[in-house]
């Protein structure tokens, strides 16, 4: 890889930047908490290859979803089922739009 290839990770949301340690202390909180949305599969962070995880820029904004509805008193399992369900339902919003305007491309003259 040349330093060109790496500078341009530096943009990408997916990439898994973050080591544990650093992504808690972003975060505001502890490596248990990381390890428990983990165990309830909200984020799977990549493995480096000592075996350390690692988390990128997205992952961090799910931690830090999940971490806000923790601090407001929801239990983290319920938390993460809240972001799974947010999630499912902005995807199906996404989808329904998509078939929106393709049916309105095939068919201009119909009133919505």
């Amino acid at each position: 890889m040349t330093a060109d290839d790496s500078y341009g990770r530096l943009d990408d949301d997916d990439y898994p930047a973050y080591t544990m340690g650093r992504a808690a202390e972003m975060l505001g909180t502890t490596q248990g908490f990381l390890r428990a949305i983990g165990e309830a599969r909200l984020i799977t962070p990549l493995r480096s290859e000592g075996g350390h995880r690692r988390y990128s820029r997205y992952q961090l904004r799910i931690a830090a979803r999940a971490r806000e509805l923790v601090d407001n008193g929801t239990p983290i399992e319920a938390a993460c089922r809240i972001i799974i369900l947010e999630d499912q339902l902005e995807e199906a919003q996404r989808i329904n739009a998509e078939h929106r305007r393709a049916a309105e491309s095939a068919n201009p003259t119909a009133a919505p």
